[in-house]
């Protein structure tokens, strides 16, 4: 995907996971993670980072993700690591699930080291992955598992919740959420979450490095063939063809 001019477009796929559920409550962020997208496609680049939040993990929130207090009490703390966090989704479209929620434990962090005006929605355009999935998807689950059975995303491996991998199971949903229909469903769905299920196929991701497809243009009697087809159609529909219009430049 590029913009109108073609520039290219950048987009952060971000998560996090947190000591408890209200930052009212001073719960602070204990893991970050993000994947990189640019013109809708993963480059394999990323960004992953736990944190130590100077306080104790709920045991609520512990049964979630199953990051401990003990896991955390080496790690760096937020104002450690803000630089290069805020460096990697420098000017990218930050593409989050729920996003109020994320925004709102990281924003508590910036404004704990007296950043007041840096904060999330003043540095970064935001996409909601959960307000995009109720609106195509009204009346339904719409949780990231929800998502994963819909679209057919592998989601195996996530028995606990964590910010890397939440990330990158959500950048496979989004790009096939955004990406156009996945599948024929007919019939009309019951308002659960077996109405509108894709096939089930697993995404296969393609080495970012790869060598670009070749393009192999028309060449002699291939154009002079298509030429002659168009003027077939042209003839056939009363003047109609746009193709042909098109190729004479009117």
């Amino acid at each position: 995907m590029t913009t109108p001019d073609n520039t290219v477009t950048r987009q952060i796929v971000l998560d996090t996971e947190t000591t408890g559920l209200e930052t009212s409550q001073g719960h602070r962020i204990i893991e970050i993670g993000c994947v990189e997208v640019i013109n809708r496609k993963l480059t394999g680049k990323h960004y992953h980072q736990y944190i130590n939040p100077e306080r104790e993990v709920d045991a609520g929130a512990m049964e979630v993700h199953g990051i401990t207090n003990e896991m955390l009490a080496d790690k760096p703390v937020f104002a450690q690591i803000r630089d290069d966090f805020m460096s990697f989704i420098a000017g990218a479209e930050l593409v989050i699930h729920n996003a109020p929620f994320d925004v709102g434990f990281i924003d508590a962090e910036l404004r704990r080291m007296d950043s007041r005006h840096n904060t999330v929605a003043l540095t970064n355009s935001i996409v909601d992955t959960l307000i995009l999935a109720r609106g195509k998807h009204p009346g339904q689950k719409n949780n990231l598992d929800a998502l994963c059975k819909r679209y057919g995303v592998d989601n195996s491996q996530r028995e606990l919740h964590g910010a890397l991998l939440d990330a990158e199971i959500l950048a496979d949903v989004y790009l096939l959420m955004t990406g156009g229909q996945t599948a024929l469903m007919l019939g009309g769905g019951d308002g659960g979450d077996g109405g509108d299920e894709a096939s089930g196929a697993e995404i296969k991701r393609l080495d970012a490095s790869r060598r670009p497809l070749p393009v192999v243009s028309a060449q002699g009697d291939e154009l002079v063939r298509h030429q002659e087809k168009l003027e077939a159609i042209n003839s056939a529909s009363g003047g109609q063809c746009l193709w042909l219009a098109e190729n004479s430049g009117s």
